[in-house]
């Protein structure tokens, strides 16, 4: 039974809230880093794993080892590309955006961040970014969302492709997390809207995503809703799996913020 909260206990909970937010934000940097430079640098052939391209509609999925990094671009053009993952050794834990977004105070996830499963340890670091336009809110497209929007029979969407890459895994729908949507320069306006602010994405973005445990991730290639281009229109990305390399031991990801401290001790312990 829902029991109503008196308007002074909703004033002490906000109050407990925001001395802890004010504590967290306290160990977090001044600044994180600036965004990375375009053109992208070129990998060396040797420290490419495997490239795929993925259609515009489509999805595809991989395994990634521990400290390899995922190259997302954009050589093709624009376009939004969902992603989810799993812990390869246990794929009950999975990739976790509310705690992402509440561990870390913010839900611009940019270089210098790091993406959080749901048993507190860390997934992905963003290693490099150029536009910090990703999306943790909002979600995937839908076949119903694809169905109003575009003049079109039936359309590839984010949910129907991450249950098939989920399927194909040997999951099931249960098993799909919410979307990270990168490359959605999505914001919320001064009323508490969602909008879609294009100003902040560039030409030829991309994210380098590495690898903290080792995981199977899905991607899907397909449009955002609230995307206001009227034409279904999603142009190929290319996914770079990059040579694993060790990190540094002062690397910006692991001792950015108190959190993020943390879920690399968790990452450790559960190594033990």
């Amino acid at each position: 039974m829902h029991i109503r909260r008196s308007a002074e206990e909703i004033a002490a909970n906000r109050a407990r809230y925001e001395e802890h937010q004010k504590k967290g934000l306290e160990f977090a940097p001044k600044s994180l880093p600036g965004k990375s430079q375009l053109p992208a640098a070129d990998i060396a052939a040797e420290s490419v794993v495997h490239r795929e391209v993925i259609p515009g509609g489509w999805y595809w999925w991989t395994s990634v080892k521990k400290n390899e990094v995922l190259r997302v671009s954009l050589d093709h053009g624009f376009t939004t590309v969902a992603l989810v993952a799993w812990n390869a050794a246990d794929r009950t834990e999975r990739l976790n955006l509310p705690d992402t977004v509440k561990l870390q105070w913010t839900t611009g996830l940019s270089k210098g961040r790091v993406i959080f499963s749901d048993m507190g340890r860390v997934m992905f670091s963003i290693v490099e970014d150029t536009s910090g336009a990703h999306d943790c809110l909002v979600g995937g497209s839908t076949l119903a969302s694809v169905s109003a929007k575009y003049d079109v029979p039936y359309a590839r969407n984010t949910r129907d492709n991450l249950v098939i890459a989920a399927t194909k895994l040997g999951l099931d729908k249960r098993d799909i997390p919410a979307a990270l949507s990168l490359f959605a320069p999505v914001r919320v306006d001064a009323d508490g809207q969602f909008f879609w602010n294009a100003d902040l994405l560039n030409g030829g973005d991309y994210i380098e995503l590495r690898a903290e445990m080792d995981m199977q991730v899905a991607f899907s290639n397909a449009p955002h809703p609230l995307d206001p281009n009227p034409v279904y229109a999603s142009n190929p990305v290319t996914v770079t799996r990059i040579a694993a390399t060790e990190p540094a031991a002062d690397d910006l990801c692991r001792t950015a913020t108190a959190e993020a401290v943390r879920g690399f001790e968790n990452n450790a312990f559960a190594a033990l």
